[in-house]
């Protein structure tokens, strides 16, 4: 039985969570790592760039996961913030492509869906599924440790096997982002 191995990554110039889970083909998941990179605030953003990007490099060295899941940012209604999770889902995503392994992103609609069963579920309904799915004694704390895992479970559960996305079936807002992506690269 192959377990697929995938790090979860939910973006954040202050706190970037990172999850590592071994999913099984009964879905069946277990827990490997879990954390938070963080960053100081009063720090230049390229500094704070590159610690987050150390702290991704120091978990997929130690960790050798098969695929990367990264939050994707939709909209937020804070300028700033969404352009440091941005930011920081770059760096994700610029890791995973430095250690030649692939990389996906979910919207947190996708992923709470996948979770939960309720796209528009809170954070503590996800940290409690988390927890449920992963056998874990207490609630992943902070919730950007929480959402790190919800990634990396919904990534192996939502045909994200090795050959992503090939043979999903994709959800309407997923075609759309993908046809949207489509016309960009023109």
């Amino acid at each position: 039985m192959n377990s697929l191995r995938v790090l979860g990554v939910d973006p954040g110039l202050t706190r970037c969570g990172v999850g590592v889970v071994d999913v099984a083909p009964d879905r069946s998941a277990t827990l490997v790592h879990v954390g938070v990179v963080r960053s100081a605030p009063d720090a230049p953003a390229a500094q704070r760039l590159a610690t987050i990007a150390a702290g991704i490099r120091e978990v997929l060295q130690a960790h050798r996961p098969d695929v990367v899941a990264v939050e994707r940012v939709f909209a937020q209604q804070n300028r700033n913030t969404v352009m440091g999770t941005a930011q920081a889902s770059g760096v994700a995503l610029l890791m995973a492509a430095e250690f030649g392994i692939p990389a996906e992103t979910h919207t947190p609609t996708e992923v709470k869906a996948a979770i939960t069963g309720y796209g528009q579920a809170d954070k503590r309904q996800v940290q409690t599924m988390v927890a449920r799915i992963l056998h874990l004694d207490d609630l992943p704390k902070p919730a950007d440790a929480a959402d790190a895992l919800a990634l990396a479970l919904c990534h192996a559960w939502r045909g994200g096997g090795l050959h992503a996305q090939q043979s999903a079936v994709l959800t309407p807002a997923q075609r759309a982002w993908r046809d949207a992506e489509r016309v960009a690269r023109r």
